[in-house]
């Protein structure tokens, strides 16, 4: 269960996030390419002008901070007219509640050693292999699972609030219509973008999601 006086918040400035309530009817999951510090994300938002922001973002040690109201919004999917490829556009960013995961992504393994895209070595215990690749990389930046537990908690309050449907859906890791159609259901950013790779298909995670 979700204890709510345990979440950080770290309101963004006005600008950067559209102060207006939408009908939700979708989450997406994302995660950060970047280090555990929630709040250091936020603040990075923060000295942008751009309005990319998700609603919460969850810290390696599972602390959830939250940005602004969830029933608001900011972009947080990249989307444009072409990409519906025919299909109606809708706006998913207003329709949606975005969720960050603080997390590295895909790893190169080289001489026994983990590196993350800047370079830097991750630790083997922070590792997850998968069984297949996933977009090229057999290799991830492990979500922790306290990362997960907090994580499981928030959409089931989410889904709860705002009556999203938390039914497991395999097609979410890659493109799909349903997401595009705007869909009621939890979805990762694969499912409306090519060019990207949060989050992965991590077995944990997927376990957790067909339990909700």
């Amino acid at each position: 269960m979700l204890d709510k006086t345990k979440i950080v918040q770290h309101r963004l400035k006005s600008s950067q996030y559209f102060q207006e309530s939408s009908k939700k009817h979708q989450i997406y999951l994302h995660h950060t390419a970047g280090n555990s510090d929630a709040t250091s994300v936020a603040r990075y938002w923060d000295s942008t002008s751009e309005r990319v922001a998700t609603a919460f973002v969850i810290g390696g040690m599972g602390t959830i901070v939250q940005c602004y109201p969830s029933i608001e919004w900011a972009y947080h999917l990249g989307l444009n007219q072409k990409a519906f490829n025919g299909l109606p556009y809708k706006n998913l960013d207003k329709s949606s509640i975005g969720i960050e995961v603080c997390n590295w992504g895909m790893l190169k393994e080289k001489d026994g050693k983990f590196y993350n895209y800047v370079n830097r070595i991750v630790d083997s215990s922070e590792v997850t292999e998968l069984d297949k690749p996933f977009k090229g990389h057999k290799f991830w930046h492990k979500y922790t699972d306290k990362q997960i537990d907090s994580l499981k908690n928030l959409v089931v309050y989410l889904c709860d609030k705002y009556d999203i449907s938390n039914e497991y859906n395999d097609d979410i890791w890659g493109i799909t219509e349903r997401a595009f159609k705007l869909e009621n259901g939890i979805f990762t950013h694969n499912s409306v973008r090519k060019d990207k790779s949060d989050m992965y298909p991590c077995p944990r995670v997927i376990e957790m999601l067909k339990n909700l």
